[in-house]
């Protein structure tokens, strides 16, 4: 049984809005770990200001090395989600256009 252009053109928007999904839950994920890092550590600065302030070794104390996570942290975020989107959403999309490019009704 084959299906129609409509069929057809509403199973591509319904993967279209399956991959958007999926999407969005890895960005809203990365985002709030990047955010709950942050204001950890502007937290900490602000209401632990002693502790913030020991020395692991001189010249080294908590408040830079926390800061130094939080900047590590936002690298690593961004390279898990481009890690993520190459392997998932990238080619995903591509066999969508390409299934799309045999259809005319869809390609615009």
């Amino acid at each position: 049984m084959t299906r129609t252009g409509n069929d057809q053109q509403q199973g591509l928007h319904d993967e279209i809005a399956r991959l958007a999904r999926a999407r969005w839950r890895v960005a809203i994920a990365l985002s709030a770990a990047v955010f709950a890092l942050y204001f950890g550590f502007i937290f900490a600065v602000a209401f632990a200001k002693e502790t913030i302030a020991l020395q692991i070794v001189p010249g080294l104390s908590y408040g830079i090395l926390f800061g130094a996570i939080v900047i590590a942290g936002a690298w690593l975020s961004t390279w898990a989600y481009i890690a993520w989107a190459h392997r998932h959403f990238d080619p995903r999309l591509q066999a969508m256009k390409a299934s799309a490019s045999g259809n005319t009704a869809i390609a615009e």
